[in-house]
């Protein structure tokens, strides 16, 4: 069913890098949504008012509030869509991110209505009756969900949406939701005692977390993230493929919205190259980048000592002994200045960001000191860097253990 709806209803539904193309992914996943979601509220409405159930009609105003949700999702995308102007010169492209924290505010006021009436409902049960035909309706509400969430998060893969991938999410929440009105249902047929209220308190939390969780992911891209590992090596790839070009660091990328970043890095060139060819090879690679990659790309140019075999040598040293005191620094910017009682080894020292403050204080003098017993006319002028790139999920979870 995805694949039918996406190949006749976007059109270039492969070109997932064009602005429009990724706006019409967002129309039609919001158009679905709304469909969806509107038809499960009719339905749980119908059978909350019938059975006297709280957690039941907690449920369909969950649903409304997920087709207001695709609403204010279908305006968002089609706001991002608009061109870049004298005032927003990067374009509209948050305008989805803003969109999507409308959202998750909305969910969580939903959530924390249906709460106090729950509570409500605890401290005074009111009748309420078992109908398998309500049963029956409420599971095909989990089947409709459950596909509604997968068909999101699918689209949302294909063109890297932390949007369709929050709905994703909110989707799982109220098949869970629904998944436990559904027992409290089968529990009062079986025993007779009614549990409404308490499994209407715990829907009503379900659904305030997910709105929480929309509003992290949705704040992370708008504070600025770091790097996708996966883009940086993708983005250094690129830029390293070009010859004349011996190596990159210092990449950071700013968003704009889905599909639209700009980002700058260093290359490095060698010193004994003609600075007019080095340039026309930047030049080169910031065009390319923003046909083949579409992002606008910023390079700056830093010149490396590539045929000097002293400095070479003196360099490695400098990596071998860093990589001796902590595999995870690297350097660069690696130049020498020599002299007749002492030699400048200036460069810049890559620290990860996460590393307490009297760690990166320590670490570039025990380089300095280690250096001098090297050679005591060493004296290191550092640098202290920072790598903007994200843990990747082996990282993540390495850390937690």
């Amino acid at each position: 069913m995805t694949e039918f709806l996406v190949k006749h209803f976007i059109k270039d539904y492969q070109d997932v890098e064009k602005v429009s193309v990724r706006t019409a992914y967002g129309v039609l996943a919001s158009i679905v949504g709304i469909f969806c979601n509107v038809f499960l509220f009719a339905v749980k409405f119908t059978v909350g008012l019938v059975l006297n159930s709280v957690s039941v009609t907690a449920d369909a105003f969950n649903n409304l509030s997920d087709a207001g949700s695709s609403i204010i999702g279908f305006v968002g995308v089609k706001m991002a869509e608009k061109p870049a102007d004298a005032d927003h010169p990067f374009g509209h492209g948050r305008m989805e991110y803003i969109a999507a924290l409308v959202v998750s505010f909305l969910v969580i006021e939903v959530g924390f209505t249906f709460l106090k009436d729950s509570v409500g409902k605890i401290r005074n049960p009111e009748e309420m009756t078992f109908s398998l035909i309500s049963v029956l309706i409420l599971l095909l509400s989990i089947a409709v969900k459950l596909w509604l969430g997968l068909f999101n998060r699918k689209l949302g893969e294909r063109i890297d949406s932390k949007v369709m991938k929050a709905v994703f999410a909110d989707s799982m929440g109220d098949v869970i939701t629904t998944g436990a009105t559904v027992l409290s249902l089968v529990f009062l047929g079986v025993t007779g005692i009614n549990i409404d209220g308490i499994v209407g308190a715990g829907v009503a939390l379900v659904v305030m977390w997910a709105g929480v969780g929309i509003a992290r992911d949705t704040l992370e891209p708008l504070i600025g993230e770091a790097i996708d590992p996966e883009v940086y090596r993708k983005i250094k790839k690129f830029v390293e493929s070009y010859d004349g070009i011996e190596g990159t660091h210092d990449l950071i990328v700013h968003n704009y919205g889905p599909g639209r970043s700009m980002a700058s890095i260093h290359a490095e060139v060698p010193n004994d190259v003609d600075i007019e060819q080095s340039h026309e090879i930047i030049d080169r690679i910031e065009r390319d980048a923003g046909k083949e990659l579409g992002i606008f790309l910023v390079i700056h140019m830093d010149p490396i000592e590539t045929r000097d075999e002293s400095v070479l040598k003196i360099r490695q040293k400098t990596v071998d002994t860093l990589k001796a005191i902590d595999p995870e620094c690297s350097l660069h910017d690696f130049r020498v200045v020599p002299g007749e009682g002492q030699s400048n080894l200036i460069f810049d020292m890559v620290i990860p960001i996460e590393y307490d403050e009297k760690t990166r204080e320590e670490l570039p003098k025990r380089l300095a000191e280690k250096m001098k017993e090297v050679d005591p006319r060493y004296q290191c002028v550092i640098t202290v860097d920072y790598d903007f790139v994200a843990k990747t999920e082996e990282e993540q979870q390495t850390e937690r253990r």
